[in-house]
């Protein structure tokens, strides 16, 4: 069965979950696969020279986990309830990966129909972490210690990456993002499915 399978990567606070949702929303046979439901527990988390838990690595996440569960989707793709738009691919599964690693993992580089990866800058991103609260709790100087670095380290290594990628201002609203990814979309897959 055609499958469609898109990446909604980018830094920490940038609006990955809340488009990937707002898509489903918009998509029909959309289903969502998010990386942060993968993360190991905190014991398995190693911890860097300053203290801080190491969450903003691979290691971090149980990758075998995820990728069990993308498989068992391609295998069996799920149908979501979604509304009747798009209609003449309406019988092409849509699965979206979300996370904020997605296109730094080597094995999942040959899933993607369509990549998009929201950025922000770093005062933002600062100011919207502030905001959230995790489990367990930032420590004092954690995004300036570990998360803003591991997002600068991660962007630099997608300078390899060989496929196209979308780049999305993240301050943008979320009804201007979903528009732009979701016309995007929609020509994507009324050009796989031959409409």
């Amino acid at each position: 069965m055609k499958t469609f399978v898109i990446g909604i990567g980018g830094v920490t606070n940038g609006g990955k979950t809340t488009l990937a949702k707002n898509l489903q929303k918009h998509l029909p046979n959309c289903s969502i696969i998010s990386q942060d439901d993968f993360f190991k527990p905190e014991s398995e988390i190693d911890i860097d020279e300053n203290g801080f838990l190491q969450y903003d690595v691979l290691e971090a996440l149980n990758m075998d986990k995820m990728m069990s569960a993308i498989s068992r989707w391609m295998e069996n793709p799920g149908h979501s309830a979604g509304p009747a738009a798009l209609e003449s691919a309406q019988r092409v599964p849509i699965l979206i990966i979300e996370g904020f690693l997605l296109f730094n993992y080597k094995p999942l580089d040959t899933i993607w129909n369509r990549s998009y990866f929201l950025t922000v800058p770093y005062e933002e991103c600062k100011r919207r972490r502030s905001t959230r609260v995790y489990e367990p709790p930032d420590p004092p100087g954690y995004f300036d210690g570990h998360v803003w670095p591991m997002y600068l380290k991660h962007r630099q290594e997608m300078n390899t990456i060989t496929w196209e990628i979308v780049y999305l201002d993240g301050t943008r609203s979320e009804e201007d993002l979903l528009s732009q990814v979701y016309e995007d979309v929609k020509q994507e897959l009324e050009k796989q499915t031959g409409l």
